[in-house]
């Protein structure tokens, strides 16, 4: 390349200024063709030429990042509006979601179109499916829940899922006949088997249903629906019920009782009661059943039948339980060193269906055990019919860990459910507890009389002893007796009665034994 000055007329040079100018104001697709003479003037051109290259294909790269960029912050926001509106397991609506479409429906019906009807669902036994297949499996019934609630729904309607086990629907422009028979088939849709997986789970779903009125605020509404699904759910399994005023003072009733059971749990104000057991063979009892009782502050010895289901439905039936457990075993440690001595003696402990498939339950009675110094032969669980129907894995694994180390399980309020013998038969039980419905006319009524000879043979014949409840009279027991019926239990050998009275009927019925023996 040779060096010489610029020819005159030569202007390259304030052509390779208004280059430079235009590539600084951002034109990169400007360029300048080098001239014949490959001088040090052409040699400038050429690296600017590719240093534009350079900034021309930075720039793509850079304009490609921040479209990239933009795209997925743009995808990024759509999420979290999906997030903050939907449900991530289901993709169904979720509570907020949920509430404005409610607040729209109402804003329809202020300016005359028909009130909204809302329908709040609570699956019937989620949670027996969830402890005993875990929470994959759990997760899998409620994508098939939703799935079957968007196959029977309008498409004008919102589905949504609150929550846990909870969904809930909002129905717009529609009779109140049309919005029952949507909540009919929304039930029959749900009893169908669901196959998830390798297992196979039924499920059933409690309804509450509220017919909007104008004015009422969604919270109002979802509400008046919540307070109707319990209503349903303290019927039978897969009910629908409609809201009715009396329900809301109900529902209030049960907030404030549950509210006062927890300060009766905290505040000592639990007793615990007991009825003797009778061998109907030589008249010794045998042993007691623990029977639990609230000494409420206004209201007097509340019934296990007026507070248990609030404990259940509010979390505080484990520590209720747990109470009931340390304190009735606390007492046999004490009849043991002071009345009872090594005599044959069990004590009766109803478990609530929810203790029962906790996983930590068997290890909890067991180290009660051991902690107190009771031996498990002493200790019968009574559980009822309804908790051993289903293929529940968790409550039998549970009943056979307490089984193998020596607790014995008898079936509570036996020949009123709805199993079958021959299930019952297969479960893990050593005793049966027959319903006092089978014992009242027992003396007096023939039919009676037949059906309780018939049940307790067959009890005898899948060699199980029987205790049956409610003996009110001499009659009665003798009947009993003369059935096969080992054990016997009522007001006729005594009523339920706090710790006091109950040593003092087990020394005497020790004295009386001593008496008899010698």
């Amino acid at each position: 390349m040779t060096t010489r000055a610029p020819e005159p007329g030569d202007d390259r040079l304030s052509q390779l200024v208004e280059l430079v100018v235009e590539l600084a104001s951002g034109d990169r697709g400007a360029r300048m063709q080098p001239s014949p003479a490959s001088d040090e003037i052409d040699a400038v051109i050429v690296g600017i030429n590719m240093m534009a290259e350079e900034l021309q294909a930075l720039d793509a790269d850079l304009e490609a990042r921040v479209t990239e960029r933009t795209l997925q912050l743009e995808q990024a926001q759509l999420q979290l509006e999906r997030l903050a509106l939907y449900d991530p397991l289901t993709g169904l609506a979720n509570r907020t979601l949920l509430a404005d479409r409610i607040g729209q429906a109402m804003a329809r019906a202020d300016r005359g179109a028909a009130p909204p009807a809302v329908l709040l669902l609570d699956l019937d036994g989620f949670k027996a499916v969830n402890d005993s297949f875990g929470h994959a499996v759990g997760d899998l019934l409620l994508m098939e829940v939703a799935s079957r609630l968007r196959a029977v729904v309008r498409e004008s309607d919102t589905v949504a899922r609150l929550g846990g086990d909870e969904f809930a629907l909002v129905v717009i422009d529609a009779t109140n006949d049309q919005v029952l028979e949507m909540a009919e088939r929304i039930r029959t849709a749900l009893q169908a088997p669901a196959q998830l997986g390798d297992q196979v789970c039924w499920v059933s779903a409690s309804i509450g249903v509220c017919f909007a009125v104008r004015g009422q605020q969604a919270d109002a509404l979802l509400r008046d629906a919540d307070t109707a699904m319990y209503e349903a759910k303290g019927t039978t399994r897969g009910a629908v019920q409609i809201y009715e005023t009396r329900m809301h003072t109900a529902a209030l009733s049960r907030v404030r009782l549950a509210d006062q059971l927890r300060g009766a749990i905290a505040g000592g104000q639990l007793r615990v009661h007991y009825q003797s057991i009778v061998d109907l063979q030589d008249g010794r009892t045998s042993g007691v059943e623990v029977l639990v009782r609230w000494q409420h502050p206004t209201r007097g010895l509340l019934l296990p039948a007026e507070f248990i289901g609030v404990a259940e439905d509010t979390g505080m039936i484990a520590a209720l339980d747990r109470w009931v457990l340390d304190t009735a075993l606390a007492q046999l440690a004490g009849w043991r060193a002071t009345v009872l001595g090594d005599s044959a003696f069990t004590m009766h402990l109803n478990i609530s269906p929810i203790e029962l498939r906790s996983p930590r339950f068997a290890d909890e009675v067991l180290g009660s055990l051991a902690h107190h110094g009771i031996s498990p032969a002493d200790l019968v669980l009574e559980v009822t019919e309804t908790q051993m129907t289903g293929d529940d894995a968790q409550t039998l694994q549970a009943l056979e860990t307490l089984r193998r180390a020596g607790i014995a399980v008898a079936i509570d309020d036996f020949g009123t459910g709805y199993s079958s013998i021959g299930y019952v038969r297969q479960k893990f039980l050593d005793l049966v507890k027959i319903d006092r419905a089978l014992v009242t006319g027992l003396d007096t009524d023939p039919q009676q009389h037949r059906v309780a000879a018939a049940i307790l043979a067959i009890v005898d014949a899948f060699g199980l002893d029987a205790v049956a409840e409610g003996v009110e009279t001499a009659a009665q027991a003798e009947e009993l007796r003369g059935l096969g019926c080992r054990f016997g239990q009522g007001i006729y050998w005594c009523a339920p009665m706090s710790a006091a009275p109950m040593t003092m009927h087990l020394t005497a019925a020790a004295h009386a034994t001593k008496r008899a023996a010698s």
